[in-house]
């Protein structure tokens, strides 16, 4: 984080609560940031962050076990959980139909534009399409608790045009940041609070009782969770904040990503944790290659293909898929599918036609699969999920589709695909992922790029699977063997594209150097780094 002698804040807050290394306060800090909430927030951080501090370095024990030769499978220790006749808690009426979620950043006009976009459900984004600036942080629950009263609104001056809310808005859902961020400029006892309480604690406190007043209640997407004991924390932290807030037990509800390997051997316990407040779970397949490759990234048997040959079609991939259905659905939870980052192109009908195509054949899979409803990352892309779920939906959801067919082994989960290493995709993981990370460092955690809505799962995925590639030597097409050494000179020459591309002084104010410098860090480290927004969360402005 860019440090600062400037003062933060002439104010006086709670004891033990300090506001660090902030150039300036957002415009909303006394709206969001205020006394009450402050204290609210320093609680949950007080009663679990040190729970939360073990779980990490638990995941640090499982990648030395990992790393080992161990191999997850399904946990001896749980088997009457899988093996129990439960449900999860009835799951309130705003969340029945689920069939088109689009999802995004905070910001005031992505608020605003996906809320009126015709989705069922909005996904508002502290997570891995926001830049974790204080800032955004800070904006982005006051455009929520203005979104939940329905005064959101916005006078874009420079284009002439006024947002504001249509009658029949989206469902609001919020995904705070993972458990392993940290909020550092918010200190607790001269600790970073957790980025997930933080982002969580103060949408509760300022929202629950306004969202039941109008007939909603405060609903979540969780991410990165790698266990149910890490689902077993949110769990009690929900307890714990509906007690304090007067909340009744159950009214917070959930769903839960499945976006890392870990995760997927443990669906039925990480609903049966969350079973009170429980609404479903979600296929996060791009964070889900993420996490598969980066806990096998020491094994030469792990190496993947290009990422752009790796599809739903695969057995890893549809496996983990038609569980999720079944467990879910089984539990009378909600199975989401996975997102259709394809954004519309605008001046080229034939790509358009192709990438339209590409969303028809995903969501159209999906459905037929048995999914409940599935994620989109643009408003032009709503009618197509929903048309393609519309022709097998028989009410609001799927629950009725038991996928008693599907029996899925640990080998189904750990099955690598096959295909090539090019230089295309040595080039494309090089390029996208400096691009976003660029982006990424000036602000901007939603980034189109090639046609494609990017969040932080681009940068990680292209970053850990050229450092798998290097660790391994992995072959080319080519004949020739990834090292450093090419992935630099690589890397080098994309650089020097995007300059000539964009000019000496914008190639220089959007901090394509620096976004450089961290992957060029990140591919000659001897151990693969858990998270790439870790080390460049250092160098946010502001």
């Amino acid at each position: 984080m860019r440090s600062t002698t400037e003062p933060t804040a002439a104010r006086v807050l709670p004891p033990g609560i300090t506001l660090e290394s902030v150039k300036a306060l957002p415009p909303s800090t006394d709206r969001v940031l205020t006394t009450e909430a402050l204290v609210f927030v320093a609680g949950l951080e007080r009663a679990f962050g040190a729970r939360r501090r073990e779980l990490l370095s638990l995941r640090e024990g499982l990648q030395l076990r990992l790393d080992s030769g161990v191999r997850p499978d399904f946990l001896a220790q749980t088997a009457d959980v899988r093996a129990g006749d439960w449900r999860v808690a009835p799951i309130p009426a705003p969340l029945l139909r689920r069939e088109v979620e689009i999802t995004g950043p905070v910001d005031r006009k992505m608020v605003i534009n996906a809320l009126n976009s015709d989705a069922d459900l909005f996904m508002a984004d502290f997570e891995d399409s926001n830049s974790p600036t204080f800032e955004n942080c800070v904006e982005g629950q006051a455009n929520l608790a203005d979104a939940v009263r329905r005064t959101i609104e916005l006078n874009d001056e420079a284009r002439g045009k006024h947002y504001q809310l249509n009658d029949d808005p989206a469902v609001l859902l919020v995904r705070p940041r993972g458990w392993h961020l940290e909020e550092a400029h918010l200190l607790i006892d001269g600790q970073p609070c957790s980025a997930a309480l933080f982002d969580f604690g103060l949408y509760l406190f300022h929202n629950a009782k306004e969202l039941l007043a109008r007939g909603a209640g405060p609903y979540f997407y969780l991410p990165k969770l790698e266990s149910h004991l890490e689902a077993r924390l949110w769990n009690d932290v929900f307890v714990a904040a509906s007690k304090t807030l007067g909340l009744e037990l159950g009214t917070i509800k959930a769903t839960v990503l499945i976006e890392t390997i870990t995760a997927a051997f443990e669906m039925d316990e990480i609903l049966f944790e969350l079973k009170d407040h429980m609404a479903g779970l979600n296929c996060g397949r791009w964070d889900y290659i993420f996490s598969f490759i980066k806990r096998f990234s020491n094994d030469p048997a792990f190496v993947m293909p290009d990422r752009g040959s790796v599809g739903m079609d695969r057995r890893f991939l549809k496996s983990y898929s038609e569980l999720l259905i079944r467990t879910c659905h089984r539990r009378g939870a909600f199975a989401m599918g996975g997102m259709a980052a394809q954004i519309p192109i605008k001046n080229d009908a034939n790509a358009n036609e192709a990438a339209m195509a590409k969303v028809h054949a995903d969501k159209r899979r999906e459905a037929a699969s048995g999914h409940d409803g599935t994620w989109v990352a643009h408003p032009g892309l709503v009618a197509i999920a929903r048309a393609e779920f519309g022709k097998v939906m028989q009410g609001d959801n799927q629950l009725h589709v038991a996928r008693e067919d599907v029996a899925v082994t640990a080998a189904d989960l750990l099955a690598v695909p096959a295909g090539e290493i090019t230089e295309a995709g040595l080039r494309q993981n090089l390029e996208v992922g400096v691009r976003y990370l660029a982006a990424w460092l000036c602000g901007s955690g939603c980034v189109p790029i090639h046609n494609l809505m990017e969040d932080a799962a681009t940068a990680e995925i292209s970053r850990v699977q050229v450092w798998q590639w290097i660790r391994h030597g992995a072959e080319m097409s080519d004949g020739r063997n990834v090292d450093v050494d090419l992935a630099l000179a690589v890397l080098d020459e994309e650089l020097a594209k995007l300059r000539t591309e964009l000019g000496d002084t914008a190639f220089t104010e959007n901090r394509f150097e620096l976004a450089a410098d961290l992957f060029r860090d990140m591919l000659r480290a001897s151990v693969c780094p858990e998270f790439l927004t870790l080390a460049a969360y250092e160098h946010l402005d502001g």
